[in-house]
């Protein structure tokens, strides 16, 4: 292999990081071919005005904790190419949403246009983590804003658990969806990236997912699996980004920590305040790994807690999210009296599989 992402992954495999891997191998020459491209856009834009040739980008698909996050950051990083741009897709469509209304109010005609513009003007380089394509609104714009988008000579990198021709699978008029998937397919280098080592299932080795009891010890150890799960450097633990997330009904949820698929929350947060299963469902389809801090044993007047606590549980189950959670007792003990503690006893044994090892080998998602 040869290329700058080619050399930055070796380096990473010489070190031990990394297991030789044929499906991210694959990946990575897809990746140096992209980055090729853009050294044969320059010049021929310089001799001909043109924006040049090779792929639109590349769209690395498969299970979760397969290096796809890592494979893109690596080309994000290596790709000598300015102006790029990184971001989670769900807060690009938002941003584009958000564009797009401000370019209907500021003038007449098609809104696609200026605001494909802009974008280009931003970034030539765009890297999505996580593309899933779950509502018609986003299905509607997608095919036109990103043909607009690569007429411009931007080109992507983005990571799915799903191939191209499973985007919006089942959705409303996806007929009109069709040509994007097409775009994708007929422009960018799809690769599959399912080797056979689960790297996120390997950084949850050893790692205890119930900490009792709440306290220093057990949000030092909540701390210390957030760092390892998101390779974070834990000496800018007070730059870990936050976010708001879209919960639906025009509402959002601010999220204190949140990086790589990981998310952190207090239990008040999530269960001490009105709350209902959109918002947790919201959670469930955003994070493969949701850390709670501060979970109490519940009385009779938290009732309600209790209630939150049965519906977010839900959520995350079905959706296979990861638990990590800090305590005040194991969960047969959480809400032993009060009404809906029998109903309780399903959530605590939830609980109790969300802990086993063929739970935490689960692919995000895979349940919904």
């Amino acid at each position: 292999m040869t290329g700058p992402v080619a050399g930055a992954y070796q380096q990473l495999v010489r070190a031990g990081e990394l297991k030789a891997d044929p499906a991210q191998a694959r990946a990575v020459a897809a990746l140096d071919r992209l980055a090729a491209s853009f050294q044969k856009a320059g010049f021929f834009a310089g001799l001909f005005g043109s924006k040049g040739e090779g792929p639109a980008g590349v769209y690395l698909w498969g299970g979760v904790g397969r290096g796809k996050s890592m494979l893109m950051d690596l080309a994000f990083e290596h790709i000598d190419i300015r102006p790029k741009r990184r971001v989670h897709f769900h807060e690009f469509m938002l941003e584009t949403h958000e564009r797009l209304r401000k370019a209907r109010e500021s003038e007449e005609g098609d809104p696609i246009e200026p605001v494909a513009e802009a974008i280009a003007d931003e970034a030539r380089l765009l890297c999505f983590d996580e593309m899933q394509v779950t509502n018609p609104a986003d299905a509607m714009i997608l095919s036109r804003l990103f043909g607009k988008l690569l007429e411009q000579g931007v080109k992507v990198v983005t990571t799915s658990n799903r191939p191209p021709h499973d985007l919006y699978k089942g959705g409303l008029n996806r007929e009109l969806f069709m040509p994007f998937i097409e775009l994708i397919e007929e422009r960018m280098l799809v690769v599959e990236v399912n080797g056979p080592t689960d790297y996120r299932l390997d950084r949850l080795t050893g790692v205890e997912v119930w900490h009792v009891p709440n306290g220093p010890e057990a949000t030092a150890d909540l701390s210390r699996a957030f760092f390892q799960l998101t390779d974070y450097p834990v000496e800018d633990r007070a730059k870990v980004p936050s976010e708001d997330i879209d919960v639906g009904g025009g509402r959002t949820l601010h999220v204190p920590k949140s990086l790589k698929g990981v998310a952190v929350f207090s239990f008040k947060r999530l269960c001490g305040e009105p709350r209902g299963a959109s918002d947790y469902l919201a959670i469930a389809r955003r994070y493969h790994t949701v850390i709670i801090v501060g979970i109490p044993v519940m009385g009779r007047e938290m009732r309600n807690e209790a209630a939150r606590f049965v519906t977010l549980i839900d959520a995350l189950y079905e959706h296979k999210v990861k638990l990590l959670a800090g305590a005040d007792a194991e969960p047969e003990r959480l809400y032993p009296l009060g009404d809906g503690s029998f109903e309780f006893q399903r959530t605590v044994s939830r609980l109790e599989e969300m802990r086993s090892a063929e739970y935490l080998a689960e692919g995000h998602g895979a349940a919904a």
